[in-house]
């Protein structure tokens, strides 16, 4: 069981299954016509999800590598998540719409939260699943990250470089990471949105950050063709600030 914990998922135009130790690809998922820009495990690791360039997010069993549903959307799917209770699915892109599906009742039409001021990237469930992370791309190169309960904004950060992805520490909620085109992984206060850190390490922009469940690691994936995996307990001092130790790199 040590090897569903560890999982983790990587993607061009088929998504795979990596063992998150050693690297070590498992499978692939085969279905989509399209680039996948995103992907995710659900917290049990038994179901995997995809968002595609190919205006599908699709429904995998991560343990056959079988379709299991398919989500038409009318433009590029950028983002996607599950919840915490992995009931429901959580979809975002260029049409600037976020979706949430219910996977106990997948014929049912989405739920429609509201529509966003840009393209969104990066998608995410917080708070017992009644908070959404989502980052937006808004033209001229900005990037703004929002804070969305199911009732209303509750957050939003004027980005200083265009974020393509973003993920909030999931256990004290002080902190959020930012994979960014400079290449780095920047660490940000959650009050006040100043930077308080950056981790350096890619040699190509960083498309997708995510924090570990406990909030002690986070990963990055890159153009570079690599996925590390950053130590974010007690940081290290350099000369920059407060920087990750680099716990794993992995390759295709």
């Amino acid at each position: 069981m040590a090897m569903e914990v560890h999982r983790k998922l990587t993607a061009d135009s088929s998504p795979r299954l990596r063992n998150g130790e050693t690297g070590d690809c498992i499978g692939t998922f085969e279905g989509h016509k399209g680039a996948v820009w995103s992907c995710c495990l659900d917290t049990n690791a038994l179901r995997a999800a995809s968002a595609s360039a190919d205006f599908t997010a699709k429904l995998w069993d991560a343990l056959t590598g079988d379709e299991l549903d398919s989500f038409e959307h009318k433009h590029i799917v950028r983002a996607c998540a599950f919840s915490v209770d992995t009931h429901l699915l959580l979809t975002g892109g260029v049409e600037k719409i976020l979706r949430i599906f219910d996977l106990n009742h997948p014929d049912v039409p989405p739920r429609e939260v509201e529509s966003s001021p840009g393209s969104i990237r990066t998608v995410a469930w917080l708070h017992s699943d009644q908070t959404i992370l989502r980052n937006l791309y808004c033209g001229n190169f900005s990037s703004r990250n929002l804070l969305v309960t199911l009732f209303g904004l509750v957050k939003s950060y004027n980005m200083p470089c265009n974020v393509e992805s973003a993920s909030l520490e999931p256990k004290l909620g002080n902190k959020f990471v930012a994979g960014v085109e400079d290449m780095w992984i920047h660490i940000f206060d959650f009050n006040t949105g100043e930077q308080i850190g950056c981790n350096k390490g890619h040699h190509s922009p960083v498309h997708c950050v995510r924090f570990s469940p406990g909030g002690e690691s986070c990963a990055s994936g890159s153009e570079d063709r690599t996925i590390r995996i950053w130590q974010t307990g007690p940081a290290n001092l350099e000369e920059n600030g407060p920087t990750g130790k680099l716990k794993a790199s992995a390759l295709p």
